[in-house]
């Protein structure tokens, strides 16, 4: 305790005391660098000012899609954790470990049904905060849990991807998803139940090379990134400069890639208007959202 710590009367010690205040109060936009205060950021789905679209977990990205944010949330089965007993820096299963402490999910995978302005439907959720979303043996089978539960219950499965490729830390185990995933997508397809994905920030790598990209409608938001090998890859790759906006969701549409880019605001309507056709059944768009 120095001097000053003597002299200075514990009333004003207290008043002056740092106090443990959350430090995301405020949000940078990374288009604008605009200081965004965090609740006018989730009362706007958390797209800034400048349209940029921010990163949102599962929990927030169903209550906003469900009416009145109502849903179920369906079980998803386990998977062995670390079979190949990986390790570089560090070992799979304390990655595993942090992970989980941070986003409170056993995985990247959220699977929930409920009601898109009326229309049923089942709701698979991809978290990016996950080890990066990456594909690994619990994604792909929660993907085919997914395809399973939308045959039983005859319903339309939609999924937001979000992922940086394959999970290293599993090895092969993690690349025989890609064909699994697609086995899956067949199941669908051999039912008649529409596939709808919806491509956001960023989808990428084994992802985008399987059930990302094989839906029956491709929907994305605003200036998502959408590659299998990042930009900064292939410029170094071919020594040359990509073009502006090169692999984000507008120039894919502008190539056919995707279907169409659409804004998080809108994104509930259009996928009831979707489902509704190729279910044929009626909507009701008077439903209302949930900010969660």
């Amino acid at each position: 305790m120095n001097w000053i710590s003597k002299l200075t009367p514990p009333g004003v010690k207290k008043i002056f005391t740092k106090r443990d205040t959350p430090d995301n109060f405020w949000v940078k936009c990374p288009k604008s660098g605009e200081m965004v205060f965090h609740t006018d950021l989730a009362a706007n789905l958390h797209v800034t000012p400048a349209g940029h679209h921010m990163r949102i977990g599962p929990e927030f990205r169903l209550a906003y899609t469900f009416d009145d944010g109502e849903h179920e949330r369906l079980e998803l089965p386990d998977v062995a954790t670390d079979p190949l007993k990986f390790k570089d820096d560090k070992k799979y299963t304390d990655r595993l470990k942090t992970a989980r402490a941070k986003t409170g999910t056993k995985d990247v995978m959220a699977l929930a049904v409920g009601k898109i302005e009326g229309v049923d439907a089942l709701v698979l959720v991809q978290n990016f905060a996950f080890m990066g979303g990456s594909l690994g043996m619990a994604a792909g089978e929660a993907f085919i849990t997914a395809c399973e539960q939308a045959i039983e219950r005859h319903l339309p499965l939609v999924i937001f991807t979000a992922a940086g490729g394959a999970r290293m830390q599993e090895g092969a185990l993690s690349l025989m998803q890609m064909p699994r995933t697609t086995i899956g997508v067949q199941m669908l397809r051999e039912k008649g139940l529409p596939y709808i994905v919806v491509l956001t920030d960023p989808t990428t790598g084994g992802v985008t090379a399987s059930y990302a990209m094989l839906g029956d409608v491709h929907l994305a938001e605003p200036e998502a990134l959408i590659c299998f090998a990042g930009p900064r890859v292939i410029e170094q790759t071919i020594r040359e400069k990509l073009p502006e906006g090169f692999q984000r969701s507008e120039y894919l549409k502008a190539k056919g890639m995707i279907d169409q880019v659409v804004a998080r605001k809108d994104m509930r309507t259009t996928l009831a208007k979707i489902l509704s056709v190729l279910m044929q059944t009626n909507r009701t768009p008077n439903k209302l959202a949930s900010g969660g």
